[in-house]
């Protein structure tokens, strides 16, 4: 059997090494994990509540259209409900987009260094990437703008950036919408929006009035604690997103992240004390790294990328030994780790565990 050709190279996504394989490799008993950018503070009781109610209904196919879910989340965001779309995480969003827009030979615009699943599933289509270089750890938008041609279907652009945390202001990105041609799709990736304070971010949906070429992505896997459910949304122009929908598969989210992510969004309450939580994180962090003369970017969302000054995949497996499991191996970052805010304890674990690593790595080098 014989594949397309153009998948045969493609890497396996590769999420955060699971904290089970790292106890029983290493024969830990207590394993943290700042990989993944999880939510260390759960969910909503509210979600729960409504999952658990649910549970009685899983003989019944869901709602393909997510009806409830979309009027509650069109009422919170101030859009209409047809202007929604909904998969299992914004990365199947991802992988729609692509499928429905992306033939071979078109061209499709991204950051070097940014969320994997862009680059990914526009090879799956056999499109041509074009990447352009961070500048200083964020979206160099002027460059991107230059590589457009006839030829540019999508943008993608990552704000915050994951995995440097960076974000582009809201100047920034509408200067360069307002010189995006009408034919490229600009996706506008804010998965981790919630949690940024900076007065400077933009809030893209505010800007969809204005922009028809415009798709915001966003996710209840971050802020709202639901990963594991995998439910996320787009939000956009209704006619765009009308082939976005010939391309989804029926029933593709569960009754039960449904259900839990309309009661999370009438839980703003849960949502303000995550993002406080995590903002105290971010200040903790940049204090530490500071004190330990590290360089780092400024972080907006629920991590932060810092220079360890070493090859990050042996401060990764150094941090393994001592039971913390954080993200390595950039590109073009080699000597950056990046690492999720956990609880007020689990941050001063890790900074403890950090500093003893730090010193044993140079020992070693």
């Amino acid at each position: 059997m014989q594949p397309k050709n153009n998948i045969l190279h493609l890497p396996v996504y590769q999420p955060g090494k699971p904290v089970e394989d790292v106890k029983r490799e290493l024969g830990l008993t207590e394993v943290t994990k700042l990989a993944s950018n999880e939510n260390p503070h759960g969910c909503s009781e509210q979600a729960k509540a409504a999952m658990l109610e649910e549970i009685n209904q899983t003989n019944i196919y869901p709602d393909g259209a997510s009806i409830e879910l979309a009027a509650a989340l069109a009422n919170h965001l101030n859009v209409k409900p047809e202007q929604l779309i909904f998969g299992t995480g914004s990365s199947e969003i991802i992988l729609m987009l692509a499928r429905a827009f992306l033939v071979a030979g078109d061209e499709t615009i991204m950051a070097d260094e940014t969320f994997p699943q862009y680059k990914h599933n526009a090879e799956i289509e056999n499109a041509r990437i074009i990447e352009v270089p961070l500048k200083e750890g964020k979206h160099d938008l002027p460059a991107m703008l230059a590589k457009v041609t006839e030829r540019t279907k999508i943008i993608w652009i990552c704000n915050p950036n994951n995995p440097t945390g960076t974000i582009v202001t809201k100047d920034e990105l509408t200067s360069f919408l307002q010189e995006v041609p009408s034919h490229v799709l600009v996706v506008l990736d804010e998965a981790y929006c919630e949690l940024v304070t900076d007065p400077a971010f933009p809030n893209g949906i505010e800007l969809l009035s204005s922009y028809r070429n415009l798709i915001v992505l966003r996710t209840f896997s971050k802020v709202y604690g639901l990963a594991a459910l995998r439910i996320g949304y787009g939000v956009g122009d209704a006619d765009v997103l009308r082939f976005i929908n010939q391309v989804r598969e029926p029933f593709n989210t569960s009754r039960i992240a449904q259900a839990a992510a309309k009661a999370a969004v009438s839980d703003q309450a849960f949502i303000q004390h995550v993002v406080q939580q995590n903002a105290a994180g971010i200040a903790y962090f940049a204090e530490q790294f500071d004190r330990l003369g590290l360089v780092y970017y400024p972080a907006h969302g629920n991590f932060i990328m810092v220079d360890v000054k070493r090859p990050s995949p042996e401060v990764f497996d150094a941090l393994l030994r001592k039971g913390f499991i954080i993200r390595s191996r950039w590109t073009y970052y080699p000597t950056y780790i990046r690492v999720s805010v956990g609880t007020k304890q689990q941050n001063k674990q890790f900074i403890a565990a950090l500093e003893q690593v730090l010193q044993e790595v140079a020992v070693q080098s």
